[in-house]
């Protein structure tokens, strides 16, 4: 296997800490308590060129040279990354969009983008002899964590609402986890696993909590690249809980321009999407925050996007505004009939984070924002299997 260039880490906020050896035990930055981010040997990793993923395997750890791997350590896979990009022309004439193309997520791993994440925290943590990762999840986190917990050998702690769906619970044991269910949201999960983790020694894989999780979720980037042959679209947009995603991507396009990979100038708008019931990103963006203040009363029917504070909120924003991007919240109601419409026309299980995707472009659509010729990728992050009584009701 090839090395990774990966050299150091460092605090995202900027406050001058670090930088930090990536082969010790890092979780947020120690003097600002923000999320640290793996950095790699950008000029040396000129070297790589595109041409030698050639025959690699059709997964994320093909761009293993940019992913946070010490020297002679293993990536754990399942086969997550490489996922489909759809063109989705029946859907894309019903909104009289040429190149309308679908990034399907939910044929990763335990059935969503997070076993891309959740790989690249896990082999970490195994690397660095952990016996328990720990997490609080709203589902998909959950199973992807569990699922690479037994893969590695390692005990897992899932803390989830007492009211998330059952088969996310339901799969979280199947791999073997041990699941708490906590009376409250995933901000009181999270407090109650890093308490007693704290107490117990547990490695804390929550988002952005540690630096490896959004390194898996940039080779979304990574791979909308390669599958665009090296053109950026002109929209991405993309359903924001914890962010990881969006950071990650942004986070790939500042690598791949810097070897080379990229023509420089050109990248895509980034649109951050959530429910009206819970949009603490929208709301900041709007009003030009450069953080977002906690929502109360959250709830939304997807599960995913019931965040009501974000660790990263103030990295999202900034990504937003240095794309000339924008924000959308949109209702349980047209995400539900966006799951539908996405099926009818496409054959794709989307869950109702990846159908808001699909909502937040038709009102983009329809404010004249987003032209007929430019090319968009909304992002199914999940299937619908875990939330088809929603379809039910």
């Amino acid at each position: 296997m090839a090395n990774s260039y990966l050299s150091h880490l460092e605090c995202s906020s900027g406050c001058g800490a670090g930088p930090f050896d990536p082969s010790e035990v890092h979780f947020l930055c120690p003097s600002c308590k923000l999320p640290m981010l793996a950095r790699y040997d950008l000029e040396a990793a000129r070297a790589w060129k595109r041409e030698s993923l050639a025959g690699r395997a059709p997964n994320m750890w093909r761009y293993r040279e940019l992913m946070p791997l010490l020297p002679g350590e293993e990536p754990l896979t399942l086969g997550e990354g490489f996922t489909p990009l759809v063109h989705a022309k029946r859907l894309g004439a019903t909104l009289g969009l040429e190149r309308l193309f679908i990034k399907d997520e939910s044929l990763n791993p335990t059935n969503s983008f997070k076993a891309r994440g959740l790989s690249a925290a896990v082999t970490r943590a195994r690397t660095l002899g952990a016996h328990t990762v720990a997490l609080p999840t709203a589902g998909n986190a959950g199973n992807a964590a569990a699922a690479y917990a037994a893969a590695a050998g390692i005990k897992c702690q899932v803390y989830i609402p007492k009211d998330a769906k059952q088969p996310f619970i339901d799969e979280c044991r199947l791999y073997g986890a041990e699941v708490t269910l906590v009376d409250g949201l995933i901000t009181h999960a999270g407090q109650l696993a890093a308490e007693k983790g704290k107490q117990l020694g547990w490695y804390d894989v929550s988002t952005l909590r540690e630096p490896c999780r959004v390194e898996g979720k940039k080779t979304m980037g990574f791979e909308l690249a390669e599958q665009f042959d090296w053109k950026l679209p002109d929209w991405i947009v993309y359903p924001t809980g914890g962010g990881t995603g969006l950071i990650g991507m942004w986070k790939a396009f500042d690598e791949m321009e810097a070897i080379g990979w990229l023509p420089g100038g050109h990248r895509p708008r980034m649109v951050s999407v959530q429910g009206d019931g819970c949009a603490p990103i929208i709301r900041a963006f709007h009003d030009g925050a450069p953080k977002a203040d906690l929502w109360q009363d959250p709830h939304t029917v997807a599960d995913g996007l019931r965040v009501p504070r974000a660790i990263g909120d103030f990295i999202m924003l900034k990504v937003l505004r240095d794309s000339q991007g924008t924000a959308v919240s949109v209702s349980d109601k047209d995400m539900v009939a966006d799951m539908l419409e996405i099926g009818r026309l496409e054959g794709i299980s989307a869950a109702p984070e990846g159908a808001a995707s699909l909502s937040a472009v038709r009102r983009l659509v329809a404010e004249k924002k987003i032209a007929p010729h430019e090319t968009v990728v909304l992002f199914n992050t999940g299937g619908a299997l875990k939330y088809l009584d929603l379809i039910r009701r």
